[in-house]
């Protein structure tokens, strides 16, 4: 590589780090507890536990538990109904004032699926987790926070590369991990640096990458919604919203039926923004690790209760239900959980060595080098 294009390179990677270190070390340093959210929650929250039963014993009617639902909660729309991944024999009954309110707003009923009984009403957006979270995902600024740091995301996928190419040059005189102990601060946490940005780098390209893909969540759905959902409800789409509707218990029947070796996941009721005006839409998972991320959606008739698609989600939406997981490290268990908290702390270190080595390089005149001789300047990589 030629001097020149190493200086375009050394560039692109002092410019797109400056520019992105100070958000990526708040998404580094709040994502480090969301790694650990399900335990955190645990921790810090009590919550009633579903009655013990045996295994095979049927659950509850879902009607007579959405009756209870309207009961306690008189005058309000039901918007979602989730069975929860994370306690089998719960129920998560998501209520809002009206049935097209902003689902963010919702309050959240837990019911036992075996008894039918209420069992509290957590303030999942008042925790400590929640709030996190928001902060990680949008900074609490909706969708222009998300297509922000979405942004901040690519100049750090940028700053990634171009310290690969650079990284090539810069050891061609010192050995792989090599740390000049003997050089000035500066060189040493430069030599860190390197050596720990090339260790991660593959890591640090998944997590950048995935969050990039997180950031488009909201416009991903719009799409889905525009394009195969409409599809799929036909001339279902411009139905109006049924008087009466149609058993949700014999809904949720219907698309087992449609796909048996699937477990439903949720059901969004119709005029929600993930079904039609008239229609339900059951989302199932699949078994595995991998495939209890991936969703499939069943359409069924909300007045009469008729079947009336299914299909695979488009490579998009499963793109982006693969890339949250794989962002927080959250297929593995809690072995996979410590190696995603370890490489975010090593990630933490070297942004904060790219930033010192930063403001070190300025404290210096220019074209001077350390007193003894050897240039850590970013965009000055081939030690001498």
């Amino acid at each position: 590589m030629t001097n020149s294009a190493l200086r375009k390179w050394s560039w692109v990677h002092k410019w797109s780090s400056l520019v992105s270190t100070v958000f990526l070390l708040m998404l580094c340093i709040t994502g480090l507890p969301l790694i650990f959210h399900h335990e955190i929650d645990d921790l810090l929250h009590e919550h009633a536990q579903p009655v013990a039963v045996s295994p095979g014993t049927p659950s509850a009617n879902l009607d007579g538990i959405m009756e209870k639902v309207h009961q306690r909660y008189p005058g309000k729309a039901i918007q979602f109904l989730a069975w929860d991944d994370d306690e089998p024999g719960v129920l998560l009954w998501f209520i809002n004032d009206r049935v097209d309110s902003d689902p963010q707003t919702n309050r959240i009923a837990r019911y036992d699926a075996n008894t039918g009984a209420f069992l509290d009403e957590p303030d999942f957006n008042g925790r400590f987790t929640t709030i996190l979270y928001r902060l990680h995902t949008d900074m609490f600024a909706g969708l222009s926070g998300k297509l922000f740091l979405g942004l901040m995301g690519a100049f750090f996928v940028a700053a990634i590369i171009s310290g690969i190419v650079v990284y090539a040059p810069f050891m061609r005189k010192l050995k792989f991990g090599e740390i000049r102990q003997s050089r000035a601060r500066p060189v040493r946490w430069l030599d860190w640096h390197n050596f720990l940005g090339i260790i991660v780098v593959a890591w640090m390209l998944v997590v950048g990458g995935t969050g990039i893909l997180n950031t488009w969540a909201d416009l991903v759905v719009k799409i889905w919604q525009y394009t195969q959902l409409t599809e799929m409800l036909g001339d279902g789409k411009d139905k109006p919203a049924p008087t009466k509707l149609a058993s949700i218990e014999d809904a949720v029947k219907l698309a087992r039926g449609k796909l048996p070796d699937m477990e439903p996941q949720t059901l969004a009721f119709p005029g929600t923004i993930f079904a039609g005006p008239a229609h339900y839409v059951v989302f199932f998972k699949g078994n595995t690790p991998v495939t209890s991320r991936l969703l499939k959606p069943v359409v069924i008739d909300a007045e009469t209760g008729a079947f009336t698609d299914t299909r695979d989600m488009p490579w998009y939406v499963t793109a982006l239900l693969i890339s949250k997981p794989l962002h927080f490290g959250d297929y593995g268990g809690m072995p996979l959980k410590i190696i995603w908290a370890i490489l975010d702390l090593v990630t933490i270190i070297i942004l904060i060595t790219g930033l010192y080595l930063w403001i070190a390089r300025r404290r210096v005149p220019a074209g001077q080098a350390l007193e003894d001789g050897a240039s850590y300047s970013i965009a000055e990589r081939v030690p001498t």
